[in-house]
């Protein structure tokens, strides 16, 4: 490894302390997904299909993210309403104490952290304005990138890196586009895992009756980009809806839940291991230790 290589990966790991100390980690984000989903939907390799079916997207993402946070504003505490009352009443006949009693209640338990560290409309306002230019960014830089906009490295005209500036940053250059490899190997894979996760989800809830199935299914898919957290929310959901309906489908839903995000574990070694290039069990095995 010479010395350039050796200060390409000092830069990077410096970049990436950065991006976390500095809660900067939307716009990265954004530009990894963007600049994936650009290169993706250039069929043919034609960059001006690629532009248009991405603004296509990105205008039906917007529109679907606002109908969804209209739709789900309206529903979700309906659904907590009903489901905590249900769980409470079924609480009560089994002697169980519960730190909540209403819709109400739990919601100030579960904000009480969260208004701690947001404090006022106005904070949560500028936190919100913050994300949303972040995320505008990061759209911009996607597309910069895209677009083929490079940096002047001082080449020699022959096109030999003869300064340590361009070493330097051809390195670095090199060490993105690895960790963009990586990124786009496993959301490809992470993207077959939550259609398929969805997927199963979807025929569950429609065989049990559940109501507000656009919002269930739309929020699975979604939180099944996300790790932990997004599993946390999804089968909270869905766990609080099947007890609307009775306790025993609640009990059925916390099964199939574990059964299935289990069964994800050997899904996620078939399928990531496949791209890249490690046997089934190495990929598990990697998995357990991470977790």
């Amino acid at each position: 490894m010479n010395h350039s290589t050796r200060l390409s990966y000092l830069f990077m790991l410096g970049l990436l302390v950065l991006v976390v100390a500095l809660h900067i980690t939307t716009p990265l984000i954004t530009v990894l997904f963007a600049f994936f989903a650009l290169n993706r939907l250039s069929f043919g390799g034609k960059k001006w299909v690629g532009l248009v079916l991405f603004t296509l997207v990105f205008v039906g993402v917007v529109w679907g993210f606002v109908h969804f946070a209209k739709q789900a504003r309206e529903e979700l505490p309906k659904i907590g309403e009903e489901s905590i009352q249900k769980v409470t009443d079924y609480a009560e006949k089994q002697g169980w104490n519960l730190p909540f009693t209403d819709y109400k209640s739990l919601r100030t338990l579960a904000l009480g952290k969260l208004k701690e560290e947001v404090s006022g409309v106005a904070t949560y306002a500028r936190k919100t304005v913050v994300e949303f230019v972040s995320f505008l960014i990061g759209v911009v830089v996607a597309l910069s990138l895209f677009l083929g906009h490079k940096l002047d490295l001082g080449h020699h005209p022959e096109g030999v890196a003869d300064n340590a500036y361009a070493a330097v940053t051809e390195a670095i250059a090199q060490r993105f586009r690895i960790f963009y490899e990586s990124f786009s190997t496993v959301m490809g894979a992470q993207l077959i895992i939550s259609l398929i996760n969805t997927a199963f989800t979807a025929v569950f809830v429609l065989w049990n009756g559940y109501p507000n199935f656009s919002v269930i299914v739309i929020l699975t898919f979604v939180s099944g980009m996300l790790p932990i957290i997004g599993n946390l929310v999804s089968n909270t959901l869905i766990i609080a809806i099947g007890f609307t309906l009775s306790p025993m489908v609640a009990l059925w839903a916390c099964l199939f839940l574990v059964v299935i995000h289990k069964l994800e574990y050997f899904l996620n070694s078939r399928i990531i291991g496949a791209r890249i290039r490690n046997p089934m069990w190495l990929t598990l095995l990697a998995l357990l230790l991470g977790e």
